[in-house]
């Protein structure tokens, strides 16, 4: 079992045991066993950077406890999680020793049911979800089998890439959700962690991109990327869609990432008959007419596949991933920015 020099027995944790507001400081930093290879096919990874999702604020708030979110505690947060393989199992083929690769939040599958067998293994029943056990990305090390780990290019840095793993990834299945073909008029509902980089996937396939957000800043950054129209989002719906009607018309297609009712109604009042909105949040869909035919699409994270192409276009066209760095230490006060609104896109832990 090819592997480093000596490892440590234990491993730092930013540990939830019990849930409740991020202002309480949930997250315990703890020494806890260090995870091993159980299996010979998986590999251990040093982590060198995880992302924050906004998820995770909602999960260690127990906003989502009557789903099941976390299924158990105590548990290590973080999902998207980018580090060095440091050892191997004896049935290992795909990686080696020392190279850098990355994990979704689908951290494994049946890789034998009907969904696993038509390449969409996140919708699989028995799917494990990286950040809802012991194995998460606020910690120092974690195992993957070698089927749901993502080659990341050396010349990429950690703290670049680990947002590609969830936050990247949703965006791009989002567009690609969308249709996206050229001088297609596409909005993004919430210019934030995600929705940066929807707004970048969207440009290079040549659509019209517009960017909605509530903050001015988040526009500011929207524009950076590319989008060709901002419009400050109003919770007075009807004005903002007589706004949006006068000084650019509807939509052909709306993506929504601002997880509230409201946005949606909103996104699907905004855009065309016959267009889509596509939903790449948790939250229940308002009432529409069905005689407008429009199209209303979930999205959920994407597949191996999609995670490879995520990778590949993001180095080809040198994609602009948004983030700001802290110490593993500091989760609780970054959780804290980002309830507030203070993290412009995305914020990266680093062990």
């Amino acid at each position: 079992m090819p592997k480093l020099n000596t490892m440590p027995k234990k491993m730092r944790a930013m540990l939830l045991s019990k849930l409740g507001p991020v202002e309480s400081n949930p997250l315990k930093l703890t020494e806890i066993d260090r995870h091993e290879i159980t299996n010979p096919k998986e590999v251990l990874v040093k982590i060198e950077a995880c992302g924050v999702c906004h998820s995770q604020l909602h999960s260690i708030e127990g906003d989502w406890e009557d789903i099941g979110i976390p299924p158990t505690l105590p548990t290590v947060p973080g999902h998207e999680v980018v580090g060095k393989i440091v050892e191997i199992g004896n049935d290992v083929t795909k990686f080696k020793v020392g190279e850098r690769v990355g994990i979704t939040p689908l951290l494994g599958s049946c890789l034998d049911c009907q969904y696993c067998n038509e390449g969409k293994e996140y919708l699989c029943e028995n799917m494990d979800v990286t950040g809802e056990s012991l194995k998460g990305g606020y910690t120092e090390y974690i195992t993957v089998s070698e089927e749901f780990a993502t080659k990341v290019p050396d010349t990429m840095k950690p703290e670049y890439a680990a947002p590609l793993f969830c936050a990247g990834i949703t965006a791009y299945k989002a567009v690609k959700a969308a249709e996206p073909k050229k001088n297609k008029k596409i909005a993004v509902f919430g210019i934030g962690g995600v929705g940066h980089m929807a707004i970048q996937f969207a440009k290079i396939e040549g659509c019209e991109v517009s960017g909605v957000s509530r903050k001015e800043k988040h526009l500011d950054v929207a524009k950076k990327l590319g989008a060709d129209n901002v419009f400050v989002y109003s919770s007075n719906q009807e004005q903002f869609l007589q706004d949006l009607n006068e000084k650019y018309g509807l939509f052909d297609a709306a993506i929504v990432f601002a997880p509230v009712d409201q946005v949606t109604d909103t996104a699907i009042k905004s855009i065309k008959k016959g267009g889509t909105v596509v939903i790449a949040t948790v939250g229940k869909i308002p009432n529409f007419l069905a005689f407008e035919e429009k199209t209303i699409r979930g999205t959920l994270i994407g597949s191996r596949k999609d995670m490879e192409d995520v990778i590949k276009i993001s180095d080809e066209h040198n994609l602009e991933v948004v983030t700001e760095s802290f110490p593993l230490e500091q989760a609780n006060e970054v959780l804290i920015r980002l309830k507030n609104s203070e993290i412009n896109a995305r914020a990266v832990l680093i062990p």
